[in-house]
């Protein structure tokens, strides 16, 4: 459980950190759609 937690807190950050670089707008949209789909892929995977 703590290793989930910190891979979370972890993510988090690094996506604070990525999106205070890029603008708002498509690439912004799809780097969030593609990270999202793969943390539910390996938070989901048996």
């Amino acid at each position: 459980m703590r290793r989930l937690c910190g891979l979370v807190l972890f993510c988090i950050g690094f996506g604070m950190a990525v999106m205070l670089f890029l603008p708002i707008g498509f690439w912004s949209i799809c780097i969030m759609l593609c990270l999202l789909m793969i943390g539910y892929n390996l938070f989901c995977q048996s």
